[in-house]
């Protein structure tokens, strides 16, 4: 059965949303565009320097160093020659946890040197006596010479102002000279050689009608010409890198009378509308736009169910869509650099594009590719798909304020080092206590990888076959694996496997240098790009057999893809003994390990679970396949019922899509479903009941052909029906969601005990059953 379920939050009115900061001053986004496009060598010193650890396209460790926090939230940051500019809501600026140091007051504004994240001599308050004052946004003019701000604030260190005012650099004073007059809050700034470019709730301007979008002289501040009038409030803005057009984000719905939502391009001299955008949700808001050489990227928040919460990126040819990643958890800043778009959200479901489903974590910080590399993906529900995650995952917590973690960044340099500086509402970073500020440099990464957990078996003669859950490196996602057998100080074999924080799948070897009737151990470590090795894995032993043994062996034979034998030692890991399958599973809520005896001849063991709060699901996020077939091996006694095996969308929470699945009633039948439109299942006779304490093998199969159900090696019927629901998820042993089902029992959790679990990519026939099953029983 399948069930829809979108991230619901609650509306919030323009006037008092997230503002749109500003990370970059428009030297910095020049330095960048040129950088990207292989020109500009005088501008070298902001070129991505690859981090010495980090898998490419990341340039940044993941490691944060000490930095000055402040008391509040921090909406806007920019850059100049080394200094880093914030801006925000808050009134106190203190040293990192566990450093000297004294705290300083100030008034939503801060410098700090982007090197030792110290704070600079530059002092500013930025003040209102109406309401509370806060500053929304910052943006360097391209000679360097000037900063911008704009928010809500009256004066900036006594001299009046309205809502912008223009900083001097070098002696971090106001220029009383610049004064426009914008009406109300203001929360992106762009700047070009001339004209100043505003976003915000404004409707007037000196007076004059400019209604969330305007431009003033970068001078002098006097109202452009520039009108793009729009009916909602403007939090994006962002010059194209010709200069020839503004990027619009915001609420509106309209733009000089122009139906277009969140998102539309203008001339940057008239404001005359070039191109509009209607494929945004109507409750979706541009939070930030961002470019590079080719392309324009926008962050947007969603506010109500069905939303689109996360990135886009256009072409600036024809500023048509490329593609599109639908993760949901409000983005609210996206940073270009190196070919990596680094993300600002509070991601919590990116099932959409074939990655983690809602189960309750929220991951504050990512990166992505800026572009596909290759073969374009084809689009999903008329957008193609975003490029996948990179292996970048700083901590951060959702903090203070609406809970949403980071808003804000920019990347600084000085001397041979980038920073990449993030502002925002957290309080911790990398589970240590941090608020309001952080930063990664490209430079010094000292975090190693989890240590491997590590398995190994062997089921014939002349070969043992390791395994492990590849581990997390939070800025290096491709990581080399050390084996080392009997103790000995040299490994036996190195090899590298890819993981992610959210798909860490199981790496594997067969050891072919053993000999039947011996005892081996190993042991696996993991080494990042710089060298960061992490502790041994604890222990895996195994004793070679004299012959190989027929049920496994079968299993593996006929193609198992996941094939779960339940023989762990350590938790959470459970080993996939298929050949080259890799789908390891994880255990949720601590399972019983090495259950004796097991369902089939020979030296193995089952897993038991409790019937409530106990379950196994896999780690790899995939497609059932259009034919499959899924087997296992049960013991229970249990009057309540509960799930066997089955595939759902999601991991620990209650799927909301699940079918193809293996579930007992409270009287001990067994019943196979699937979901095409309708539930369609297959169950065995009333007359049987299969509760009985004894170990039963069952087996589903589904392909052309239609459905088949197997117990104890015959057939229990057959159904044409050879389709189900076409979702990526997770299988599932031991529980999952039932709801809706027929004969739904008391429990979704199985009681009892489970072993040698088996999914194959083809509909097995009768005669390969039971032949299963004579295996598995013969003495």
């Amino acid at each position: 059965m399948t069930e829809r379920h979108s991230e619901r939050e609650q509306r919030r009115r323009p006037g008092d949303g997230p503002g749109r900061p500003r990370r970059r001053s428009r030297g910095l986004t020049a330095a960048l565009v040129l950088s990207l496009a292989g020109a500009g060598a005088g501008l070298g010193v902001l070129a991505p320097q690859q981090a010495s650890a980090v898998t490419p396209p990341v340039s940044f460790t993941a490691d944060n160093l000490p930095t000055w926090q402040t008391n509040g939230i921090v909406w806007a940051m920019t850059q100049v020659n080394g200094t880093v500019f914030t801006g925000g809501t808050f009134s106190e600026l203190r040293p990192p946890a566990g450093t000297a140091g004294t705290a300083r007051q100030v008034v939503n504004f801060a410098a700090l040197d982007a090197a030792t994240g110290a704070p600079t001599s530059c002092r500013l308050s930025f003040t209102t006596t109406s309401s509370t004052a806060t500053v929304r946004a910052l943006v360097v003019s391209k000679d360097k010479k000037t900063l911008y701000a704009g928010g809500r604030f009256g004066a900036v260190n006594g001299v009046k102002v309205s809502n912008v005012a223009a900083i001097d650099i070098a002696t971090c004073a106001p220029k009383a000279s610049f004064h426009p007059g914008f009406s109300a809050t203001v929360r992106a700034l762009a700047v070009s050689d001339t004209t100043l470019y505003a976003a915000g709730d404004f409707a007037t301007v000196q007076g004059q009608t400019r209604r969330k979008f305007a431009a003033v002289s970068a001078t002098t501040g006097a109202l452009r010409s520039f009108t793009a009038n729009a009916d909602e409030a403007g939090r994006a803005i962002e010059l194209t890198p010709d200069g020839k057009n503004v990027l619009l984000g915001g609420d509106f719905f309209t733009v000089n009378g122009s139906n277009s939502h969140a998102l539309a391009v203008a001339d940057a001299v008239s404001g005359a509308v070039r191109k509009t955008y209607n494929t945004f949700h109507r409750l979706s808001v541009v939070m930030d736009i961002a470019t590079d050489a080719t392309s324009f990227y926008t962050g947007n928040q969603g506010n109500a169910g069905g939303v689109f919460d996360g990135r886009t990126a256009f072409d600036l040819s024809d500023f048509n869509e490329q593609w599109r990643d639908r993760c949901l958890g409000a983005t609210q800043n996206v940073l270009p650099y190196g070919g990596a778009l680094y993300i600002a959200s509070h991601a919590h479901n990116c099932a959409t594009e074939g990655e983690f489903p809602d189960d309750g974590k929220r991951r504050y910080l990512m990166a992505q590719p800026t572009h596909h590399k290759g073969t374009v993906p084809a689009p999903v529900d008329g957008f193609v798909p975003g490029p996948g995650k990179l292996g970048w995952f700083p901590a951060v917590n959702g903090g203070i304020g609406e809970g949403v973690g980071p808003r804000v960044m920019t990347v600084a340099a000085k001397g041979d080092t980038k920073y990449l500086w993030v502002g925002g509402e957290f309080t911790t970073v990398n589970t240590k206590p941090q608020q309001g500020l952080t930063r990664f440099a490209s430079t010094g990464d000292v975090g190693a990888p989890t240590t491997p957990v590590a398995s190994a078996g062997s089921i014939r003669p002349g070969e043992v076959q390791v395994r492990w859950r590849t581990s997390f490196d939070a800025d290096d996602s491709r990581l080399t694996y050390r084996i080392y057998r009997n103790g000995a100080a040299t490994p036996v074999h190195t090899m590298t496997a890819d993981s992610l924080e959210f798909e860490r799948r199981q790496a594997s070897w067969t050891d072919t240098a053993v000999s039947a009737g011996q005892t081996y151990t190993y042991r696996v470590t993991a080494t990042d790009g710089a060298g960061n090795t992490s502790a041994k894995s604890a222990t895996a032993s195994v004793t070679v057999p004299a012959a190989a043994q027929a049920y496994p062996n079968q299993v593996r034979a006929d193609g198992a893809r996941l094939y779960w034998r339940y023989d762990d030692t350590v938790s959470p890991y459970v080993a996939d003994s298929s050949n080259g399958g890799n789908t390891s599973g994880l255990q949720v809520g601590a399972p019983s390990l090495r259950q004796a005896p097991g369902a089939v001849t020979g030296p193995s063991t089952a897993m038991g679970f409790n019937g409530t709060t106990q379950q196994v699901y896999s780690d790899h996020r995939q497609r059932a396949g259009s034919a499959y077939t899924i087997e296992t091996w049960f013991r229970t006694g249990t009057t309540r019922g509960g799930k066997l095996i089955g595939f759902g969308s999601h991991t620990t929470q209650l799927s909301n899509q699940y079918d193809n699945h293996l579930y007992m009633t409270n009287d001990g039948r067994l019943v196979f479903g699937v979901y095409s439109g309708s539930t369609y299942t297959l169950a065995s006779p009333w007359w049987e009941a299969y509760n009985d304490n004894r170990w039963h093998h069952v087996v589903a199969t589904q392909g052309p052909a239609g459905m088949a159900l197997y117990v104890d090696g015959q057939s229990k019927g057959t159904l044409n029906v050879p389709g189900h629901a076409d979702y990526t998820g997770y299988w599932h042993v031991g529980g999952d969601n039932l709801a809706g089902w027929p004969g739904r029992p008391f429990s979704d959790a199985f009681a009892g005990q489970i072993d040698e679990t088996a999914v194959y990519p083809t509909a097995l026939s009768a005669a390969q059953v039971k032949n299963h099953f004579d295996l598995a029983t013969a003495p």
